[in-house]
């Protein structure tokens, strides 16, 4: 029996070692991770060749730092857009069509550097349509995670899907770097397109996702409110959001003053600068093999508070050190805490959101990430002119300890991942008007008949019921109560047009159904309670008067 005990032991180990990479079983994910490390490296290579050539250019260095500023604007300005787009024609088109423009960008952008045509204005411009093409595609590729995985089973993706982005941060400038040395930044914008060509070649085989509810699409002005308000009327998104933002606000110091840590700090130079940055990669890849199984065995509050303290920590180390030794082990921190931090709030937004909305809750979440990020290196910029490097960094590491009190008043609840799954179908009414699916407005009316024993309970779930009909898409909410016969209740929500009132029904979830059978055993009926579903007119129409369609299931 002895002989045996060490064979275990080393398939228990190599278990627990092989475990974070079983997405990579499916070859779907396989292909998925691989496009988009490949994207990523094709926009770190792209990064690191504008940069150069700005400088090459005789660019100021307000033009060199706008490089950076041409990046991240785009994702603050286009996310929400790209989020909607992608939930209204589909992941996997947005895709392609993305790819495609910036596949003619990038080749535009390296025929003007083999022509010699490039302008620091022209550059900058094509940076920008360059992460205005990146920022519209990136929540739906986000979302993609889901085709390939259950909600139950995402967490291993959505770790190691994580990675390759860093993995890109870590080798990316360097092969940039020796690309320009080689040949110049025209064959490094060459490969950036080359790049963008794989995704393209990848995504046309995912199959055609089309909607199956047989209903027209949402105006993009309505889509947008239909985000905008989901978000604002979940508490875990709200609080996984802000906590984010503020994380970020304060961790981007040590990114955006690394270069003046290396040089003023450690006395190095750009090789010192590439190692430190090589530092935070390699902690960044570690932190997202065991992020799951952190997730899986220790409560998320306690992850967080571990994770921001010891991102401050980090940076506070970087702030007092003048040993590149020591620089590199808080490097290696940093990177660690900073990749399960966002690796476990990106991942809360996806399962917190139902499939109809997850593109546009990932695209909010990522504006405020990347606000936050574009004014931390602001104020931390500002705080190191004015005072000095070392300052700037010992405060941002105090607030960045100070927002695991957050926790405080926006706790963040274990995710439910089945509540938002889909409940099954839902069969409209027939009208016996003729309606369109433009026709409206439209107003549901609920009747409930509850006991005086029961309207404690009655309204708890009324209360839940209300906010899931307006995060579905209802408006002009109201409960009432006959005075007549006080066991009589109406719950009453209006829509825009009928079509709404069929996407609300569609929009349904587990959870959702787990509040209306609560609400249904507490009727005191025979029969389920009766719902109307009345079309709205104003007297002065001259189209004759809607009647209202009785139907039973709320």
């Amino acid at each position: 029996m002895a002989g045996w005990a060490e064979p275990s032991l080393w398939h228990c180990t190599l278990h627990r070692f092989l475990s974070p990479l079983a997405p990579f079983r499916s070859r779907g994910f396989l292909g998925y991770w691989l496009a988009g490390l490949s994207a990523n490296l094709g926009w770190q290579i792209q990064l690191v060749g504008a940069s150069w050539l700005m400088v090459e250019m005789g660019g100021s260095a307000q033009q060199v730092a706008l490089v950076q500023t041409a990046v991240a604007l785009p994702v603050m300005l286009m996310s929400l857009p790209g989020g909607v787009m992608a939930d209204l024609v589909g992941q996997r088109k947005l895709i392609i069509w993305a790819q495609c423009f910036l596949l003619v960008v990038s080749f535009g952008l390296a025929a003007a550097a083999y022509f010699q045509a490039l302008t620091p204005a022209l550059l900058l411009a094509c940076t920008f349509l360059i992460g205005s093409g990146r920022a519209l595609y990136y929540p739906g590729w986000q979302s993609m995670v889901f085709e390939f995985f259950s909600r139950e089973n995402v967490g291993p993706a959505l770790a190691i899907n994580s990675s390759n982005l860093n993995i890109a941060r870590s080798v990316g400038p360097a092969i940039g770097g020796a690309i320009l040395a080689a040949s110049g930044a025209f064959v490094a914008f060459v490969i950036n397109g080359i790049c963008n060509l794989t995704v393209i070649l990848v995504a046309r085989r995912w199959p055609k996702v089309t909607a199956t509810d047989g209903l027209p699409p949402e105006s993009f002005g309505s889509a947008i409110m239909a985000g905008l308000r989901y978000m604002s009327l979940s508490t875990t998104l709200i609080a996984v959001t802000l906590r984010s933002f503020v994380f970020n606000i304060a961790a981007i110091s040590a990114m955006a003053l690394l270069p003046l840590v290396a040089r003023d700090l450690i006395g190095g130079g750009p090789t010192t600068l590439g190692v430190m940055l090589g530092s935070f990669g390699v902690g960044a890849i570690f932190g997202s093999f065991v992020t799951d199984a952190l997730r899986t065995k220790v409560p998320l509050e306690r992850i967080f508070a571990g994770t921001h303290v010891g991102f401050a920590v980090a940076t506070a180390v970087l702030a007092l050190s003048s040993s590149l030794a020591v620089s590199l082990l808080a490097g290696m921190l940093g990177g660690f805490c900073w990749i399960i931090t966002q690796v476990l709030y990106n991942y809360l937004v996806q399962v917190q959101s139902p499939r109809w909305v997850i593109s546009r809750t990932i695209s909010i979440y990522l504006t405020f990430v990347f606000g936050g990020n574009a004014i931390g290196s602001f104020v931390w910029g500002w705080l190191a002119d004015s005072y000095s490097t070392p300052d700037s960094l010992l405060v941002s590491a105090t607030v960045c300890a100070a927002s695991a009190l957050l926790a405080l008043s926006f706790r963040i609840r274990e995710p439910s991942a089945s509540g938002l799954a889909p409940h099954g179908t839902w069969t409209p009414p027939q009208p016996a008007i003729d309606l369109v699916a433009r026709s409206g407005p439209i107003m549901t009316s609920i009747t409930y008949r509850i006991r005086d024993a029961n309207t404690g309970a009655f309204l708890d779930a009324m209360r839940e019921k209300r906010r899931n009909r307006i995060r579905d898409g209802g408006t002009r909410w109201t409960l009432s109560r006959d005075i007549l016969d006080p066991m009589i209740w109406t719950e009453r929500f209006k829509v825009a047009t009928w079509a709404d009132a069929q996407r609300l029904h569609a929009r349904r979830t587990v959870a959702g159904a787990l509040v209306n059978e609560t609400v249904r055993k507490l009727h005191d009926g025979a029969e389920a309670p009766e719902v109307h579903y009345e079309l709205i007119r104003q007297p002065g129409q001259s189209t004759s008067v809607g009647g209202f369609l009785p139907h039973r299931t709320p």
